[in-house]
């Protein structure tokens, strides 16, 4: 029997490894989809002794490029697998404000835009059954979307990197929602985990009073496999396919506002996503 085909964007991280792991020992075959592939290549061979699971692959995948993204969705869709799982995983939150080839500020284009179109180009490789998870942040509440500023600079006015950060899990859980809304028909299930505040390397904030945060909040940081729990259990519990268009926390359900729900700028922000990716589907 042929093993299920599962993708997952940052496997060699923190929670993406963690993920890749439970994935692994669940008897998928796995595709990393990683942009350093040296570091990659080495968790590979780790995973695969400890999970005793052969069929894990890297692809390179680059989230800053939409080139690349859709390289990476076309490479898969010639090959006709069908896919059971897509774990949109990598992140970012860049110490200053980066432009891409593509116009884009590039937190927004890693933690948003690369994995909307990464997403798109692959539904058709779904069926009833199929699972796609994105991994979003509490942050998520504190989000604003001011277009176009949001596209080219991540937020109105001068770049910091928490609310260009929050503003893209805000777009990535408006996402969550609209995707699920449309899919629903073909059985696609769609969710969002929020994995709360875990020790990884994109908290580190790189300025004077790290040391600071790290003594006081260092009780509340998850680790990566807490983190990565809700995740997991999204991709692979067999409740967890029962629900769709949710966000969840702690392995559980978490009650989104109307605001979140009902968003005003949902609509708009998927009809400008699709301007910037239209080239590429």
């Amino acid at each position: 029997m042929e093993k299920k085909l599962a993708v997952i964007t940052g496997a060699d991280g923190g929670m993406g490894s963690e993920i890749t792991r439970a994935v692994a020992l669940a008897g998928y075959r796995i595709i990393m989809a990683c942009c350093n592939l040296e570091k990659a290549e080495a968790k590979r061979k780790f995973l695969m002794k400890e999970t005793n699971n052969e069929d894990i692959e890297v692809w390179k995948i680059d989230l800053a490029s939409l080139e690349s993204v859709a390289s990476f969705a076309d490479r898969l869709l010639s090959s006709k697998n069908r896919l059971a799982l897509l774990m949109n995983n990598a992140g970012t939150m860049e110490t200053g404000r980066h432009i891409t080839d593509d116009g884009l500020e590039r937190t927004v284009s890693v933690n948003y835009v690369g994995h909307y179109l990464l997403t798109r180009k692959l539904l058709p490789l779904m069926e009833t059954g199929s699972r796609i998870v994105n991994m979003v942040s509490c942050t998520y509440a504190i989000g604003k979307l001011e277009f176009p500023d949001f596209f080219i600079q991540g937020k109105k006015g001068s770049f910091w990197r928490i609310p260009v950060y929050s503003n893209t899990k805000l777009a990535l859980t408006l996402f969550t929602i609209e995707l699920a809304r449309r899919v629903k028909d073909k059985g696609i299930v769609v969710n969002a985990a929020d994995p709360g505040i875990v020790s990884t390397d994109i908290i580190t904030m790189h300025q004077w009073f790290d040391p600071l945060t790290d003594i006081f909040f260092r009780p509340f940081i998850r680790t990566p496999y807490e983190g990565a729990s809700t995740a997991i259990g999204l991709l692979l519990d067999k409740e967890s396919g029962n629900r769709t268009g949710t966000l969840n926390a702690n392995n559980h359900v978490k009650v989104l506002p109307k605001r979140i729900l009902y968003h005003k700028q949902t609509a708009d922000l998927w009809e400008q996503t699709e301007e910037y990716v239209k080239q590429w589907l």
